[in-house]
């Protein structure tokens, strides 16, 4: 099946030249110290005027996202390039606002201490907006065993305030995640940041340099343009304290250990070559683990359709997309949603595989699983929506251990039937078996969730991830911002997996183990995330307006926006 026409991507911005990046660390290194002294109502000022500016160039900046990924201007999915790229930069940067206004130590919903002594942080919903925007949901922050529920410690310790410079390779996937990586360095790290566009979204820059426009003038922050050259110079610069990267494992360790032979007897041996200070979020193998239950059919309808649009949002090129479903073998509604699931991928429309190397991951899968069925159009800028049932659940297996980073879905079992058997395996499974610990998803039916309320949370408590969504895309965990986001505590350099430390954490709390989201089974109107929502343009851009300055008024247009879906 030939391609789709699909818009011409924006043009290439030329490399930063070596002269020009030395200039501009040594620039914003010089203002390190000053950032350090800068007080609350001055960063509040900043952030003010990054909303402002958002507001700004979002036309244009989501206008560039969507020719980069080949979405027609006309198409609802542009709705993806307001809600990812612009809503969640302005929701980061008015929560951090907030957060500041508060002394950095910003009220909490509240805290509850576990039967085992974990302390656990509510924070969302945090008002009456939220409850009805959000009906039905509510997220927590667990903190590391032993410890409390601190906050702001830059804010609340002077004697604390870290700060010095941080390079900060950024992410080509979403165009939110440069700009919020940057924020949470300035403004819970107390870092000045040289920020590295990723080549493949290159074109968010010049809109950052508009809308961070003040921070630019000051010293505080600078953008780089280019690919490894520019990288490398950046990442081994004297000048340069700490690095934080958003990207695959492979790239850490080249950072880390060097690449090729070297590269792999400096890991076997611990000898690094950059041995600075080091955040990165890398990606995971995301399971969806179903808890068997009655749903009705209704229920399996809209869950397929959920499972669809957690490996179709943002093309699959998410590190927290579906990529692994994994189901009681003696569940009964087995078959009827795993036939339901094909369905709804099948009836997904197609997207351009704007990601480098999709269409060698998705070769390798097809190679390694001849029972692979491909459910959409092929091409070659398309990379077919893609279910590989019957997967092997044991150690090893390619599927578990390798992030597909494409459309593709695979499929395996449990041994298993019953809600108590499942969910004491699965968490095992998904923690043991399955790579990478950034995120995954538990679907629970609520008189199942009712029924085994015990074994239900000590899944939660077990499963070994930086982020757990019960009946949602990880995608929210991200999007709240009240959230932490990034792998769960424990990688060491040489087994990196997902990453190390957090971003978004808007309630700045000092020692985060994990985030968990509750949804409802089924959420009216249907979410952002589902592979079909016919005005996400129109809610996206309600969003944004929301999210600049809340009130009951916009409320009011994100509500009927959302209902036109």
């Amino acid at each position: 099946m030939s391609s789709a026409a699909f818009p011409e991507p924006p043009a290439k911005i030329p490399a930063t030249s070596p002269e020009s990046l030395e200039a501009m660390i040594a620039r914003v290194a010089d203002r390190a110290e000053a950032w350090k002294q800068v007080g609350l109502d001055e960063r509040v000022r900043f952030l003010d005027k990054i909303i402002e500016g958002l507001n700004h160039v979002a036309p244009q900046l989501v206008a560039d996202g969507c020719k980069a990924k080949g979405i027609p201007a006309d198409s609802a999915l542009a709705g993806e390039e307001w809600l990812a790229t612009v809503t969640t930069t302005v929701r980061n940067a008015r929560l951090f606002r907030d957060a500041l206004k508060a002394g950095g130590q910003p009220k909490l919903p509240g805290t509850h201490t576990r039967g085992d002594g974990q302390v656990v942080a509510q924070v969302f919903p945090t008002d009456l907006q939220d409850k009805l925007m959000f009906t039905g949901m509510r997220a927590e922050v667990w903190i590391e065993p032993g410890k409390t529920a601190s906050q702001g410690m830059v804010y609340r310790e002077p004697g604390s305030k870290k700060g010095g410079v941080c390079g900060v390779l950024g992410a080509g996937n979403v165009g939110s995640i440069p700009p919020m990586d940057v924020l949470y360095k300035l403004m819970v790290d107390n870092e000045v940041c040289i920020l590295k566009m990723n080549p493949v979204n290159e074109h968010v820059g010049p809109h950052l340099e508009v809308a961070f426009k003040e921070l630019i003038d000051a010293g505080y922050l600078a953008l780089c343009y280019g690919g490894v050259s520019v990288g490398k110079q950046l990442s081994e610069h004297a000048r340069v304290d700490t690095l934080h990267v958003t990207g695959s494992d492979r790239t850490y360790d080249a950072i880390v250990w060097g690449t090729g032979e070297q590269g792999a007897k400096n890991k076997a041996q611990g000898t690094k070559i950059n041995a600075r200070p080091f955040s990165a979020e890398l990606g995971c193998v995301t399971p969806v683990l179903v808890v068997p239950g009655p749903w009705t059919e209704a229920e399996l309808d809209y869950q397929a359709q959920s499972i669809a649009g957690m490996v179709t949002q943002n093309g699959s090129f998410n590190c927290n997309a579906a990529k692994l479903l994994v189901t009681a073998r003696g569940w009964a509604l087995r078959e009827r949603l795993l036939a339901k699931v094909q369905d709804a991928l099948a009836g997904a429309p197609p997207r351009k595989a704007y990601y480098p190397g999709a269409q060698e991951r998705f070769q390798g899968f097809v190679d390694q699983y001849p029972q692979a069925k491909k459910l959409g159009a092929q091409g070659e800028q398309i990379v077919p929506w893609t279910f590989i049932p019957d997967v092997p659940s044991q150690p090893g297996e390619y599927a578990l251990t390798q992030e597909a980073f494409c459309g593709v879905l695979a499929q395996t079992d449990l041994d298993c039937s019953t809600p108590q058997e499942f969910l004491r395996q699965a968490a095992r499974f998904a923690n043991e078996d399955c790579w990478g610990t950034l995120s995954c998803v538990v679907l629970v039916h609520p008189k199942t969730a009712k029924a085994y309320a015990e074994e239900l949370d000590q899944a939660v408590a077990d499963l070994r991830y930086g982020g757990v969504a019960l009946n949602c895309f990880p995608g929210l965990i991200y999007g709240l911002v009240v959230t932490t986001w990034g792998a769960f505590p424990g990688h060491t350099p040489q087994d990196i997996q997902s990453g190390v430390g957090v971003v978004h954490n808007s309630f700045m709390l000092d020692h985060p183990q994990k985030s968990v989201v509750y949804a409802p089974f089924v959420i009216k109107p249907a979410p952002f995330w589902f592979p079909v929502h016919e005005n996400l343009d129109g809610l996206g851009k309600k969003m944004v307006a929301m999210e600049s300055a809340p009130s009951w008024g916009k409320l009011v247009g994100v509500a009927l926006a959302a209902f036109k879906a």
